[in-house]
């Protein structure tokens, strides 16, 4: 167990056996009527976790910054209250009241059911105020770089098309970003079918070669690593978003915002070419999905066209251990955590005719990767190392 998690475990027995404990005495011996009896077992338990949360246990985590809104504690703390007294008061009616495992048959289904309305309403407190933290761009200082852009191009088998790849994004970025300021890295996630010498006679920037095949995030975060630009961005080999609209998401990162990312849900998204309907609909679940780990209401956490601050994409991606699928949505929660700028931004879509991505499989190892995102989270494996 992390040391969190040793922390929040105790407390939250504590609050529990404090909850349960004071309202078998108030209704048993003391003699209170049971309604009266809950709600004062309820308060007692309730100023018990916030005190001992606030001092003890997550002080500097954004997934629990209702420690530090004690209004919005109590708003939230109040409505679970009025659920647990109402739940029971509705089961001692059924069962009776005259001995103690009456009393627990009433009280424990009403201390589940207030821990889910406790939950559900501590995040939508949250939700806003994430969003509202995300939303503020902040002027900055140029980031550090010798080139204004670095484009890091993850591919994996791509030796028939990785050349023509770095060929349009130089063509196509280079008339507006400016000659010899943009940076074009390929990262050959262990294909084994000649992708780095096809993208080296392609004459790309930067050629990194991973020795087995390890997933998109493990390509990007060693393509950041040697990227030079002030300005990182990425974008998938197949080009499914035309390199141009890179220079839209390059603007807004100098113009302060610390990641841009594309959104192909976004109100101003053109769609050249649609993709398979079961493509979409995993796509929406994936977004529904991620409401377990991320705070902020994202349109489009998947896409694979994103851009950082050189300084800030350097920051995240070495404290990033997710390498599949789920990379992208630990640079969301990341940001979350680090109270970065976030800006959405439309793309262009054009869909390529193959894909890597496999639903079912996918889908299964994205469950995976949330889980551990949030077991570093409380291991502290994402604070920040300086």
């Amino acid at each position: 167990m992390t040391t969190r998690l040793r922390r929040f475990v105790p407390i939250g027995v504590v609050a529990t056996a404090v909850d349960v404990g004071a309202f078998l005495v108030l209704a048993g011996p003391v003699g209170l009527i049971v309604v009266v009896a809950d709600a004062v077992a309820l308060t007692v338990a309730a100023a018990t976790s916030f005190a001992l949360h606030r001092r003890v246990t997550f002080a500097a985590d954004p997934a629990v910054r209702w420690v530090r809104r004690p209004f919005a504690f109590v708003l939230v703390a109040g409505a679970a209250g009025v659920i647990d007294v109402v739940v029971v008061r509705v089961v001692v009616a059924v069962v009776g009241w005259d001995t103690v495992a009456h009393l627990l048959v009433a009280k424990l289904p009403a201390v589940a059911l207030a821990a889910c309305v406790r939950f559900v309403g501590y995040r939508a407190v949250l939700f806003g105020e994430v969003r509202a933290a995300l939303d503020e761009r902040r002027d900055q200082p140029p980031a550090p770089g010798t080139r204004r852009l670095s484009v890091v191009v993850p591919a994996y088998r791509e030796a028939d098309r990785i050349g023509a790849t770095v060929a349009r994004i130089r063509a196509e970025l280079t008339p507006t970003v400016g000659a010899g300021d943009v940076e074009v890295v390929v990262v050959d996630d262990g294909s084994g079918d000649g992708t780095d010498r096809a993208a080296r006679d392609a004459d790309a920037d930067e050629v990194v070669v991973l020795a087995r095949n390890r997933g998109k995030g493990a390509a990007v975060r060693a393509g950041v690593a040697v990227a030079t630009g002030r300005t990182i961005a990425f974008t998938d080999a197949d080009l499914s978003y035309p390199p141009a609209q890179i220079e839209r998401l390059l603007v807004a990162v100098e113009d302060g915002w610390d990641v841009v990312v594309g959104s192909r849900t976004h109100t101003d998204t053109a769609t050249l070419v649609r993709a398979r309907r079961v493509r979409e609909l995993g796509g929406r679940l994936v977004n529904l999905c991620t409401h377990a780990v991320l705070l902020g209401a994202y349109r489009d956490t998947q896409c694979g066209l994103k851009a950082f601050r050189s300084d800030v994409a350097r920051s995240l991606f070495a404290r990033s251990r997710i390498d599949g699928f789920a990379f992208d949505v630990e640079l969301f929660h990341l940001a979350e955590r680090d109270g970065l700028s976030v800006r959405e931004v439309p793309v262009e879509v054009a869909h390529a005719d193959r894909s890597s991505v496999r639903a079912v499989r996918d889908g299964l190892r994205l469950v995976r990767d949330l889980g551990r995102i949030v077991a570093h989270g409380r291991a502290g494996h994402y604070d920040p190392t300086g």
